[in-house]
């Protein structure tokens, strides 16, 4: 069984706001918060540094999948914002 090669929805940028970021990013040295939208990610969902060696390694390594984008812009966020939950560590105080 081959992988079959899954493209980037054209205008849903789900992943550049769903998704926190904890290496710094151009405009954003300190990364980015999961919920807020990348200062990179253009008004068309695009992004800025894409194929770029400043953008970070976890975009970089991100593949788009059926199962993570769904088939909407809806369907991807509530994917990642469920994938961030579970990946974020419990903080005790």
């Amino acid at each position: 069984m081959t992988d079959e090669f899954f493209a980037c929805r054209p205008g849903c940028g789900a992943c550049c706001i769903a998704l926190s970021i904890s290496s710094p990013i151009p405009g954003m040295p300190a990364g980015k918060p999961a919920g807020v939208r990348c200062v990179q990610l253009t008004e068309d969902h695009r992004c800025r540094l894409f194929g770029k060696p400043e953008r970070p390694a976890v975009c970089v390594n991100l593949r788009p999948n059926k199962e993570m984008c769904g088939d909407s812009f809806e369907d991807a966020m509530e994917y990642l914002e469920a994938l961030e939950r579970a990946t974020t560590p419990d903080k005790e105080t």
